[in-house]
């Protein structure tokens, strides 16, 4: 027992220090990425080209068009999911896209304003850059306070609140700052400033960072590589010794693809909801399987099919026997259980073609494409085998009525019709437990 145990302690001693040598290795990892990205940057800076200003305002347009489609996708988002990161990103990002829609049209200016005022930091650049990394940090801040929206129309209204604080305050800040942001050509840093939005965005990288440990989705990254990307970005600018030089359009570059990245997890993440809010209107909650809005269309699809090609179908109709009795003897949770049980014997065990679905309370429908009644019986039977050697308790039988198109029926509500009088000529018929032959025989 003890050399047991002295053999599992060195294995997870072993464990422990690779774990410990990869954690150093991703840090080790890490500088070394900063390392050679600050070396592209100083690169950059020895370039000593110059952009055209078209550059500027065609990178400013996209991004300002790209701003405004995150924040109508952001605000469906809200609309269902009730995410309030949704609701406060999309209030920053109107308002970021607002800023840069205003540079677009003072960049000119600036440019004919000759070499003394192009050694200003634009004011449209910082209050845009800090306002949207001080939004990311409010964002998370209030949904880690309150992550659930109760009412949707107080939320809109304090997202708007909190959106317009912030890019009131932050405009005041540089505003009312005792000096203007200048570029110092000469100095390490030239524009010493765009370290202040730098660390806010590396504030919300770490956060957002440590937000995917949880369930991460597509926008949950999007957001962290948007921090990241935007910090990058105002690290380039750090760099930039005028405007239109080589870092300052590699900062642009960067920024673009920020809101290029988190309009695209966005979008991916809304498909997904949208794929889920599809898949549950169609679906049954408790056994999975397709709802009566589901057999309805399947119906209707095999009967075009089978008008096409003249191949018969059937449906088959299943009643599980005694739920009542079980609900009243054992407990609803174990009813719901034979539902579920039930449910899977038909998932499981039919074919890939076929379509199963819960027809009403404890009612299911299997709908079989190009099978006729002697094929409907045969998966009756299977159904019923697979279901009496389940191993749970209560042991469980069914009740099972045929109909095939066109010969039992040329419509849809004569096709049910006849399967469920074939359903319960089978019932009156039955006492006891579940016999196969005259499930066969009903058939």
């Amino acid at each position: 027992m003890r050399e047991g145990t002295g053999f599992c302690g060195g294995i997870v001693g072993v464990a422990g220090k690779i774990g410990g040598f990869l954690g150093r290795m991703r840090w080790v990892a890490y500088l070394a990425g900063a390392a050679l990205y600050l070396g592209l940057l100083y690169w950059l800076r020895q370039l000593g080209t110059s952009t055209d200003p078209l550059f500027f305002s065609y990178a400013e347009l996209i991004g300002t068009l790209l701003s405004f489609t995150f924040a109508a996708n952001a605000l469906v988002r809200f609309r269902g999911t009730h995410d309030r990161i949704s609701l406060i990103l999309a209030f920053g990002f109107i308002l970021s896209g607002l800023i840069e829609l205003a540079a677009t049209f003072g960049f000119a200016n600036l440019l004919a304003g000759g070499p003394d005022a192009q050694m200003r930091v634009p004011l449209t650049w910082m209050v845009g850059r800090t306002l949207l990394g001080v939004v990311l940090l409010a964002a998370l801040l209030v949904e880690k306070r309150l992550p659930n929206s109760r009412e949707p129309s107080r939320e809109i209204a304090a997202s708007l609140l909190i959106v317009g604080a912030v890019g009131y305050l932050t405009s005041a800040v540089y505003l009312g700052a005792p000096g203007e942001p200048l570029i110092r050509p000469n100095a390490v840093l030239s524009r010493p400033w765009d370290l202040l939005p730098a660390a806010i965005f590396l504030a919300a990288a770490i956060l957002y960072q440590r937000r995917l440990r949880g369930t991460p989705s597509a926008f949950d990254r999007a957001l962290c590589w948007t921090a990241w990307l935007n910090m990058s970005s105002l690290l380039a600018t750090s760099q930039s010794e005028r405007l239109l030089d080589a870092p300052f359009t590699f900062a642009q570059l960067l920024k673009v693809t920020s809101y290029a990245v988190v309009l695209g997890g966005a979008l991916v993440d809304n498909s997904r909801l949208f794929e889920q809010v599809r898949r549950l209107s169609i679906s049954d909650p408790l056994t999975g399987l397709g709802n009566y809005r589901r057999l309805l269309d399947a119906l209707n699809i095999e009967v075009e099919r089978s008008r096409r090609s003249g191949r018969p179908f059937s449906i088959l109709l299943l009643d599980l026997d005694g739920l009542k009795q079980i609900n009243d003897r054992h407990g609803h949770l174990v009813g719901s259980r034979a539902l579920c049980r039930l449910g899977n014997v038909l998932r499981i065990h039919c074919r890939a073609m076929d379509t199963a679905a819960r027809y009403g309370g404890d009612e299911f429908a299997l709908i079989l494409p190009e099978a006729g009644r002697e094929a409907a019986g045969a998966v009756a039977k299977r159904i019923c085998n697979r279901l009496a050697s389940d191993g749970e308790a209560p042991p469980l039988s069914v009740s099972a009525g045929a109909a095939a198109f066109p010969g039992d029926g040329e419509t849809i509500e004569k096709l049910l019709a006849s399967a469920d009088r074939a359903l319960y000529r089978m019932k009156g018929r039955r006492t006891g437990t579940v016999s196969l032959a005259r499930i066969a025989a009903c058939l």
